[in-house]
């Protein structure tokens, strides 16, 4: 399984944008909802899963789409199952350490 992880730097911290490979470049529709994958934001280089999780653990701030990566987040106690939001059935979720 691959991700596509894009690392990018806010004044001191680290932002890591991660998403399952297969979702870059797609619009998901939930209601009134759309959550676009974007390519600019997402798409830097594509590493496996175990790879960017380690990349998280460095990151101050990640932001991360798709089934593959939430789910290792959720294995590793990355984030909690409950922090999960669903978005036309594509699990997305956020870190923020300060």
């Amino acid at each position: 399984m691959e991700v596509y992880v894009n690392v990018q730097r806010r004044g001191q911290y680290s932002l890591l944008a991660a998403c399952d490979a297969e979702l870059l470049g797609m619009v998901l529709h939930d209601g009134k909802v759309a959550f676009e994958v974007r390519k600019e934001f997402y798409m830097g280089s594509k590493v496996s899963v175990e790879e960017a999780v380690d990349l998280m653990k460095q990151s101050a701030i990640v932001n991360m789409v798709g089934r593959n990566i939430v789910e290792k987040a959720i294995e590793k106690g990355l984030i909690h199952p409950e922090a999960v939001l669903e978005i036309s059935g594509v699990p997305h979720a956020q870190i923020v350490k300060m």
